[in-house]
């Protein structure tokens, strides 16, 4: 008598054998890595969870003080506080994406030498707990701009807030391209792991970050569309045209970065996929 089997395991043949669907099938098991990624971040810490608040406000601060009181850059017209704290949201999600993606392989070799699930479940869970750091400084973002309000200084978002959601997906989407495929690379070459700390910071000031685009503009026109085909630099420009109303929302790079980003999370899927099945012989 045949015995009918409920999940079978077979290998991945090719390339574009993705099987992406049991990402969905893993969504429990998504949820208590993300458990497991909370506590383990927080456990025997003095502060814990109010970390998620410190640091947005620490690393802003430090911005106004050195970019704005002491290197008098131009926040168009923002609040420089406000500005650097939006710029921040932006960027820290995208970089916290990049970074715990990253190390994916290298980080849970031992788990995954020893139960089969879709591999692909720990970098999206990486980009998913992201969001939660993502949420409350943006949450901070809100409160620092209604204490200024009080101030009478008033900034209201405009319509485009529509496009908030798409530019969260992105963020999320091209770290995660960008993490797995520097992942997959450092399962065989692992002193490129210790580059990205420092490259993340070289792409920080790449980016209109500290800095608007139109104090690239005034310097340069040749220069600002450079800056702008760097594919993080429109989101972070209409991301903080959005919550702030600096600026201008700028539809053409934010359509060449979209190109990006499908391009670079399709190969690092692929490349993902390709690793994984000899990866344990190289880790």
């Amino acid at each position: 008598m045949d015995k009918e089997w409920s999940v079978v395991i077979k290998p991945k043949t090719g390339w574009f054998d993705l099987k992406l669907k049991e990402l969905w099938q893993y969504r429990d098991l998504i949820f208590m890595f993300l458990k497991r990624n909370f506590n383990s971040a927080y456990k025997q810490t003095i502060l814990g969870p109010l970390w998620f608040f410190i640091t947005p406000l620490l690393s802003s601060s430090i911005h106004t003080i050195v970019f704005g009181k002491i290197a008098n850059i131009s926040t168009d017209g923002v609040p420089q506080f406000l500005f650097y704290l939006c710029s921040n949201t932006a960027w820290g999600y995208f970089s916290s994406c990049l970074t715990s993606t990253s190390g994916t392989f290298t980080g849970n070799a031992g788990l995954f030498g020893k139960v089969y699930f879709p591999r692909l479940v720990t970098p999206v869970t990486s980009v998913i707990y992201a969001l939660l750091s993502f949420f409350i400084q943006l949450f901070i973002v809100a409160i620092a701009m209604t204490i200024f309000a009080f101030k009478g200084i008033v900034i209201i978002p405009g319509v485009s807030m529509v496009y908030m959601p798409l530019l969260v997906l992105q963020m999320a989407l091209l770290g995660l391209g960008m993490g797995i495929i520097i992942s997959s690379v450092t399962t065989k070459y692992r002193d490129l792991s210790i580059l990205v700390g420092f490259g993340m910071q070289l792409w920080m000031y790449a980016t209109p970050v500290v800095y608007p685009l139109s104090q690239v503009t005034k310097m340069s026109s040749s220069l600002a569309k450079i800056v702008m085909l760097n594919p993080v630099a429109p989101i972070i420009n209409n991301f903080r045209n959005i919550i702030l109303g600096c600026g201008t929302f700028n539809y053409t790079y934010w359509g060449i970065s979209w190109v990006v980003t499908a391009v670079v999370l399709f190969l690092g899927i692929v490349i993902f996929n390709r690793v994984e099945k000899t990866f344990m012989d190289t880790v």
